[in-house]
């Protein structure tokens, strides 16, 4: 996991090729412009999905993993919370498209917004969409970026 801000994403390339692709993409577009479903950046290598979420509480609602994508959040209006943990739990639920839960509690939680993102890599357990005070709904990009094969 990595949590920074936007101006600083650029210290990020060379991590991954694909990784490369979004940081580049990210440089030189306005995420604010793009309409809410997927935008193609590289086919499905690179791709973002722009939504309006609502957000929800921590309790009630398990992290989530992914084997092939990393996640890097960006909230475009509004800031959400998120949680992330390294403990595994038991699964819940059934592995699909890419997207598993398991029921570990958070141990860790930052908040986006304000010029910051964060980037969750493939396993890593994360809570996104958590409400903070006084933002119940943001505008959000997620840039899925394709680390395994």
């Amino acid at each position: 996991m990595i949590c920074d801000t936007l101006e600083h994403l650029a210290r990020y390339n060379g991590l991954h090729p694909n990784l490369d692709t979004a940081i580049d993409y990210l440089l030189t577009h306005d995420l604010s412009a793009l309409p809410n479903g997927r935008t193609e950046v590289d086919g499905d290598e690179v791709f973002i999905n722009v939504m309006d979420a609502a957000l929800h509480p921590d309790a009630g609602y398990h992290p989530e993993y992914h084997k092939l994508y990393a996640d890097l959040q960006i909230d475009i209006t509004g800031g959400e919370g998120w949680g992330y943990t390294n403990e595994p739990g038991e699964e819940v639920g059934e592995y699909t498209v890419d997207c598993g839960f398991q029921d570990s509690a958070s141990v860790v939680s930052g908040a986006l917004g304000e010029g910051r993102f964060v980037l969750f890599f493939p396993t890593e357990l994360h809570k996104p969409g958590l409400v903070q005070d006084g933002c119940a709904n943001v505008r959000k990009a997620v840039v899925k970026i394709k680390m395994e094969g």
